[in-house]
C-alpha cells in the first residue's frame, strides 16, 4: 500500500464520518495529511485529520476519531488503526501490503517517485550568472550545484525547466576586468580596483596570443576594447567549461544588453505606464514601487535619458514572461538581501504575486576547512577559492554532495579531509557505498541462482524491512516537499536516510542463501527489497547530479 493510497483511505472515512453528522462540512484531498511517528511503535503512518474536522461537525475529537479508526481497521492492507492522545490515528500497514511496494518500485523504475504537481508549469530557473571576470568563486559554486538539483526537482514533479544563465559582459566590474588585462599585456602592477591573479596573466597571454597583429600598434582605447570583447569570450568560455565538468549546463545563456536592444525595457515600461504606476518627475522616469511596499520609489530612465539598472530587472523580468514562463525563479548571493523588497514589488506592480511568478532564493557563504583551518586563497585565481579548486580537491560527485546537502540559506563550513576518507563519517562516501553494496548483493544473489521469479511481500516482516518500506513509501513525498519548498537538500537527507536503514536491513538479513540451504521465497523476495532500495537511492542521488556507482 502506497501513501497515496492510504490517503485516499482515510479521506473516504473521514468523509464517512463527517457526512453522518452534517452536510455542510466538505473534505478535500489537501485536508488529508499523513506523517511518519517519530517512534514507528505507534504505527507506520499517524494523521490529525479527525481532529482537524471535529470542531466543525461538533463533536469531540476522540469521538470522530474512533469512528475514521473504526472504517479504515477493515480496509484491506491495513493492519490496525488506533486513536491515541487527543486524537491522532496511528495506522500500522500490514507486511503484505507494505511489502508490494518493493514490486511496484522495481517495476515502475526511475518513474517512481515522480508527481504531477507542476505539470504543465513552464520555470524559467536564473543561477550562478557571475560575471566574467575570473573563476567561478565558492558562492557561484554552491549555486551551480543547489540550482542545478533544484531544477532536477521540479522536473521530477512534471515542470518544464529552463537553466538560464544571466550574462553580464558590461558594467563597472568588466572595465576593472579589461584594464587589468591590459596591466598584465604591458607588465604594469594591477590596478588598484583590479583583479589579480595568474588567470589574468594567462588570459591576457591567449589574448595577444589569438590577436592577427600588434597589441602595441593600437591606442589605448582600442587596445582595451580588444581585451574587453576577447578577454571576456576567454573567460566566459572557461567558466562554460568548469560548469560543465561540474555537470551543469545550462539552456539559455541571456545577456545583458539584450533587454536594452529587443524593446523588452520600453515594452515592459509602457505595461507598468498602463497599469498606473510610472511617474515622471525631475526630467526621470520612475516606478512607483512604494505602493507595493518598498522603501522608495526606484528610477528607470534618468533625467539624461540613460537607462538606470533598475530598468533592466524590469526589461527582463518582461522579456522571461514574454517567453511565455508561468514562474521565474533567481539565485541570488548573500549580498542581496536588499535586493528582495524591489523585486517583489515590480512582480506585484506588473500585476503578478509575489513569491509565485517571482521568486528569489538568497544563498549563503561557504567556507572550506583543511585541517581545522580554513583553506587559503587560490593559487590561480589570487584572492578566492574557486570551483576548480574544490574538484581538484575532493572530485565532483563529492563536491556537488557536500554543497547540496545542507539548506542553502545557510552558512556552511566544507572539511576537505573528510571528504576524501572512504569511512561512513564522509556523507557522500557513506551513500554511495550503500548504493554499491546493493549492486553486490545483486550480483551475488545472481552468482547463487537467486531471482525475481518469486514474489512474497507478507515475508518481508523483519523490523529493519519495515523500516526500509516505510522510508521507501516516503520518498515521492520527499520530492513533492523538496520541490514545494525549493529545498534540494530534503533529497540528499532522505538518500543518507535510506543508506542507513539499508545497512541496518544488510547486517540482519541476507539475501542469497548460506552455505548448502536452498534458494527459496524469501531469498526471491528480498531481492526485490534490495533491487527496489537500489532504484530509489539511484534516482536521489541522481536527483541531486551525483553518481551512484556499483563498484568502490
Amino acid at each position: 500500500m502506497q501513501p497515496s493510497d492510504l490517503s485516499l483511505a482515510v479521506l473516504a472515512a473521514v468523509r464517512s464520518a463527517v457526512a453522518r453528522r452534517t452536510a455542510d462540512v466538505e473534505v478535500s484531498e489537501g485536508d488529508i495529511v499523513l506523517e511518519r511517528p517519530r517512534n514507528r511503535d505507534h504505527g507506520d503512518w499517524a494523521t490529525n485529520a479527525a481532529m482537524r474536522f471535529a470542531k466543525r461537525v461538533g463533536v469531540a475529537p476522540r469521538e470522530l476519531a474512533d469512528d475514521v479508526a473504526a472504517a479504515l481497521a477493515e480496509v484491506d492492507g491495513i493492519e490496525r488503526a488506533e486513536v491515541a492522545g487527543p486524537g491522532f490515528i496511528n495506522l500500522t500497514i500490514s507486511a503484505g501490503a507494505a511489502g508490494e511496494l518493493a514490486r511496484t518500485i522495481v517495476e515502475a523504475g526511475d518513474a517512481y517517485g515522480a508527481g504531477t504537481a507542476l505539470a504543465g508549469v513552464r520555470i524559467n530557473l536564473e543561477f550562478v550568472s557571475a560575471n566574467p571576470t575570473g573563476p567561478i568563486h565558492m558562492g557561484g559554486t554552491r549555486w551551480a550545484a543547489v540550482g542545478d538539483s533544484l531544477g532536477r526537482v521540479l522536473e521530477r514533479q512534471g515542470a518544464e525547466v529552463t537553466r538560464e544563465y544571466y550574462f553580464n559582459d558590461h558594467g563597472a566590474q568588466i572595465d576593472r576586468f579589461a584594464k587589468s588585462l591590459v596591466a598584465a599585456f604591458k607588465g604594469e602592477p594591477t590596478p588598484e580596483d583590479g583583479y589579480g591573479g595568474a588567470y589574468i596573466a594567462d588570459i591576457a597571454r591567449r589574448v595577444d596570443d589569438s590577436y592577427d597583429g600588434d597589441l602595441l600598434d593600437l591606442d589605448d582605447q582600442t587596445l582595451q576594447e580588444t581585451f574587453r570583447e576577447h578577454g571576456v569570450k576567454l573567460m566566459f568560455d572557461e567558466i562554460r567549461r568548469d560548469l560543465h565538468e561540474f555537470g551543469v549546463d545550462f539552456d539559455v545563456y541571456f545577456h545583458e544588453h539584450q533587454v536594452q536592444s529587443d524593446g523588452s525595457v520600453d515594452r515592459a515600461i509602457e505595461v507598468l505606464r498602463e497599469r498606473g504606476h510610472v511617474f515622471e518627475e525631475d526630467g526621470a522616469i520612475w516606478l512607483r514601487t512604494t505602493t507595493f511596499g518598498d522603501d522608495r520609489d526606484r528610477v528607470v530612465i534618468r533625467s539624461n535619458g540613460q537607462p538606470a539598472y533598475f530598468s533592466g530587472d524590469l526589461g527582463y523580468y518582461q522579456n522571461k514572461r514574454d517567453r511565455g514562463f508561468d514562474e521565474c525563479i533567481i539565485m541570488l548571493g548573500a549580498d542581496h538581501h536588499g535586493y528582495v523588497g524591489r523585486m517583489m514589488a515590480m512582480c506585484a506592480a506588473f500585476g503578478d504575486t509575489p513569491h509565485v511568478h517571482l521568486e528569489l532564493m538568497i544563498g549563503q557563504m561557504v567556507n572550506l576547512i583543511r585541517g581545522g583551518q580554513p583553506v587559503q586563497m587560490s593559487k590561480r585565481a589570487g584572492t578566492i577559492v574557486t570551483m576548480e579548486d574544490l574538484v581538484e580537491a575532493v572530485g565532483v560527485d563529492a563536491a556537488r554532495y557536500s554543497l547540496v546537502r545542507s539548506s542553502a540559506d545557510t552558512p556552511l563550513d566544507i572539511d576537505l579531509e573528510l571528504l576524501t576518507q572512504r569511512t561512513n563519517d564522509n556523507p557522500v562516501y557513506y551513500v554511495q557505498y550503500a548504493h554499491a553494496r546493493m549492486s553486490a548483493v545483486a550480483r551475488n544473489a545472481e552468482a547463487a541462482g537467486v531471482d525475481r521469479s518469486e514474489f512474497d511481500p507478507s515475508l518481508l516482516s523483519h523490523e529493519t524491512e519495515s523500516a526500509l518500506l516505510g522510508a521507501l513509501a516516503d520518498f515521492p513525498r520527499v520530492l513533492a516537499q523538496a520541490a514545494e519548498l525549493r529545498e534540494p537538500h530534503r533529497v540528499a537527507r532522505f538518500a543518507e536516510e535510506l543508506a542507513g536503514l539499508y545497512h541496518r536491513w544488510y547486517d540482519a538479513c541476507r539475501v542469497a542463501p548460506q552455505g548448502d540451504e536452498p534458494v527459496g521465497a524469501l531469498n526471491r523476495t528480498r531481492l526485490w527489497l534490495n533491487d527496489a532500495t537500489g532504484q530509489v537511492l539511484r534516482t536521489a542521488l541522481t536527483t541531486v547530479g551525483v553518481s551512484a556507482p556499483e563498484r568502490m
